[in-house]
């Protein structure tokens, strides 16, 4: 007989990392130490810097870790009493649980004894990195108590993989910017993936797909190591063999990491879920040491470093090890399925007959009742002539299924013996009293044989901890081949180029990699050039000419080069970044009490208070949330303050009085983005059409405003009356004042230009009121401009 088997739940990746932050006092205050656990992946990661008083660092680490909790010491979380840090983080993440902790439990002695406890003796260097942090080890105190207590479970003795991560190693992209260039979430649908992630993401496993996430908004800062990973990619592009030959083996891996986070953990009551999980959990250990050998093999012609220690990494003795352990109790064909009731048969069955009798005895009864449920339903269907099969759910055990035109049914209904009765279309599931008895038998059996495996497998577990460490560098082999194989595969559907690595920054024809993937055409593609020598660009043009788009475009592909993966472009070049600051956008933020202005002035603080040499920092449009003068005097001190640095900026705006620095400062360039006038074929009309191509020079267009007004399509009338209004004022100081400069004129048609699309864009008004409003305006800008050596 043949049976359906519906699973539950798919699993889905939700927050599962546990967080412990500890900051100095006094003196020290400044100097934070950070845990963390994530409850998939028995990793446990320790962290300790110093930090400024914005704390940049804290809240960019704890945004890449996306942590479920957060635990605190209850000292910096005293109500009257707060510390600076405790109220940054609780502002950051409103959504994740704060957990107060007693300060006791932050002890370093105790932290200490932990990890030398826990720690599996392959990893057991970090010893000697983390004994004199003290701030990390009293956060790991206090993280593993905490966790032990939450999950009722211990980790067993030496098997957790323990490192310490300073904040050295890998580029540091603020939460902010990693928001504005859309990294990892889609600003419009956090469901989309419109994302640079998106873009990137083909890997076939969890570990692969998370490895990717953290290594966008972490990417690397050493040379030697991207060049080793683009090494790799190269020669999957270039042999499509060992491309196609990887990928396949790689595919069939499950989560290692979870599967490793379950085996070490020691429940501390044994329950029936306890052991069924750890039963699961051997044969995914099974299924996984069994791919060593494919893995291993597809890897064996490799000519790159990393991939050929990869390949040795794997010959490890203790793989074979482990199996021949697992075999000598499990059964050969025993392995991972889909399907809840084929995955019930295989833990079933999973340990080999005459190692217990009593287990053999409960598996021929489990098998009698089986059977018995067929042969009742058969006799069912036999009975009342119907179309029924045996069904099975993980939720409802064993019922009954039957897909029949309800009309053809006696009456109508179902004979009266058939209970919980639940109908889809024309399938009808139910059960009887009897087969809700014989499923209680059947689960009553099961539990018997899973206590009797569950101490079998026990015994076999004690017997493989001591090897387990192998799993932790297989878990960081498999998740890191995937994440280069996913790299390779993105290149395929593209023309990426491999990137160079030196002191400049030089792309030739780069284009956007999400808008490629958005677009139905090929986006227009642009070069780019920065040296220490010419280390500031200005980038003007009208309103939809490209800006944000490219300054975007240049952040994402310095970013797709120091994670290790090919850039779209036709060559590029680029000098190593240490920070990715942006400042774009221009929303307010209600949350925070922020206008618009306050928002755009702590990102421009945040930069300037954090950037150095080494930085790539993009800022697109600064100042506008003020008046047109003082946003110009904000930009020109900001530009001026940011032009003592080394670092690479790249400056967009509609201020054109910035662009007079190229005079003053050597290392500034002026660019444009180019648009076309083109008259409609009645001659009466006047278009713009935007070529998204970048120039050389300033740009030549005036009232921006007014042109966005038009290709937004607002009513004719009103943009006649506005250009009618602009004129006037023009002529109005020029008469006041002869001498007025030509960017005088060129700011007060701006400004008011600004001002009408504004009101355009947030006024209810029809077309009819807001030209009311618009002739006002006029009437009280008359005669209104202040005569010379007035300030304005």
């Amino acid at each position: 007989f043949t049976v359906t088997s519906s699973s539950a739940v798919s699993a889905h990746s939700i927050a599962s990392v546990i967080v412990a932050v500890v900051e100095g006092r006094g003196l020290a205050r400044g100097e934070v130490g950070m845990a963390s656990i994530d409850l998939k992946n028995p990793e446990m990661i320790l962290s300790q810097f110093a930090d400024n008083t914005t704390y940049a660092k804290v809240i960019t680490k704890l945004k890449i870790l996306t942590p479920l909790e957060i635990i605190m010491s209850n000292t910096a979380c005293d109500p009257g009493n707060t510390t600076k840090l405790f109220s940054l983080i609780t502002e950051h993440f409103k959504n994740v649980t704060f957990t107060t902790v007693q300060r006791k439990y932050f002890n370093e002695t105790k932290g200490l004894e932990y990890i030398e406890q826990l720690c599996a003796s392959e990893f057991s260097t970090i010893l000697m990195e983390v004994q004199s942090k003290y701030y990390c080890l009293a956060a790991a105190a206090a993280l593993l108590k905490y966790v032990e207590f939450i999950q009722n479970s211990v980790y067993a003795p030496k098997s957790l993989k323990v490192r310490f991560q300073g904040s050295e190693k890998t580029a540091m992209i603020d939460s902010s910017s990693a928001q504005n260039l859309e990294l990892v979430i889609n600003n419009r649908d956090s469901r989309n993936s419109h994302t640079l992630f998106g873009v990137l993401n083909y890997t076939k496993t969890p570990g692969g797909s998370r490895r990717l996430r953290s290594n966008i908004l972490e990417p690397l800062v050493d040379a030697e190591s991207i060049n080793m990973r683009l090494d790799c990619v190269q020669e999957l592009l270039q042999d499509e063999e060992l491309f196609f030959g990887l990928q396949a083996v790689i595919s069939k891996f499950l989560d290692t990491e979870q599967l490793l986070s379950v085996l070490v953990q020691i429940p501390k009551q044994d329950t029936v879920k306890a052991a069924e999980s750890k039963i699961t959990n051997l044969i995914y250990l099974k299924h996984t040491l069994e791919l060593v050998e494919p893995l291993t093999a597809a890897l064996r012609s490799c000519n790159t470093p990393l991939l050929k220690a990869y390949c040795s990494s794997l010959e490890d003795t203790r793989f074979g090890t482990i199996l021949e352990k697992i075999t000598t109790v499990i059964n050969d064909d025993t392995r991972y399925t889909k399907g809840c009731l084929n995955m019930r048969t295989q833990k079933c069955y999973a340990v080999k007959p005459n190692i217990n009798e009593f287990l053999d005895i409960a598996r021929r009864t489990y098998t009698e009742i089986v059977d018995d449920i067929a042969g009742m339903i058969t006799q069912l269907a036999e009975k009342y002539n119907l179309p029924l099969k045996t069904s099975f759910s993980s939720a409802r055990g064993f019922f009954i299924q039957m897909t029949i035109d309800s009309s053809t049914l006696p009456n109508g209904e179902l004979p009266s013996e058939f209970t919980r009765i639940t109908k889809m279309k024309n399938t009808y599931s139910f059960t009887s009293a009897d087969l809700i008895k014989m499923n209680e038998r059947c689960q009553e059996s099961l539990r018997e044989i899973y206590h009797m495996t569950y101490l079998i497998v026990c015994k076999l577990l004690n017997e493989i901890y001591e090897h387990i460490h192998c799993l932790y560098k297989l878990s960081d082999i498999v998740s890191m081949l995937d994440m280069l194989l996913s790299f390779a595969h993105a290149c395929t559907l593209s023309d990426y180029v491999r990137p160079e690595f030196t002191d400049t920054l030089a792309i030739k024809q780069g284009w956007h990699p999400i808008l490629e993937k958005i677009a139905v055409e090929k986006p227009v593609s642009n070069n780019t050039y920065l040296t220490e020598g010419n280390n500031f660009v200005i980038i003007t043009g009208p309103n939809m000419s490209g800006k944000s788009t490219y300054l975007k475009q240049i952040a994402l592909c310095q970013i797709m080069a120091q994670i290790g993966s090919y850039v779209p472009a036709e060559y590029c070049s680029f000098r190593i970044a240490e920070q990715i600051f942006t400042r774009i956008g221009m929303d307010d933020d209600i949350e925070t009490n922020a206008s618009t202005f306050m928002k755009e002035m702590k990102e421009i603080t945040y930069i300037i208070q954090n950037a150095n040499d080494k930085s790539l920092i993009i800022i697109d449009e600064l100042g506008r949330g003020t008046s047109a003068e003082e946003g110009i005097g904000i930009c020109y001190a900001a530009c001026e303050y940011l032009l003592n640095l080394k670092a690479f900026t790249l400056f967009a705006t509609h201020f054109l009085e910035l662009c007079h620095m190229d005079g003053l400062y050597p290392n500034v360039e002026n660019y444009h983005f180019e648009v076309q006038h083109v008259r409609s074929s009645a001659g009466n009309k006047e278009k713009i059409a935007y070529t998204y191509t970048l120039s050389k020079g300033y740009t030549e267009e005036k009232n921006y405003g007014l042109k966005a007004a038009e290709v937004s399509s607002l009513p004719s009338s009103i943009i006649l009356d506005a250009k009618e209004i602009i004129n006037h004022i023009a002529k109005q100081i020029l008469h006041r004042q002869k001498s007025t400069p030509e960017t005088m004129k060129q700011r007060a048609m701006y400004h008011l230009a600004m001002r009408l699309v504004q009101t355009a864009r947030n006024s209810r008004l029809d077309p009819d009121s807001l030209r009311i409003y618009l002739k006002g305006l006029k009437k009280k800008y008359e005669g209104s401009f202040p005569a010379p050596g007035q300030s304005d």
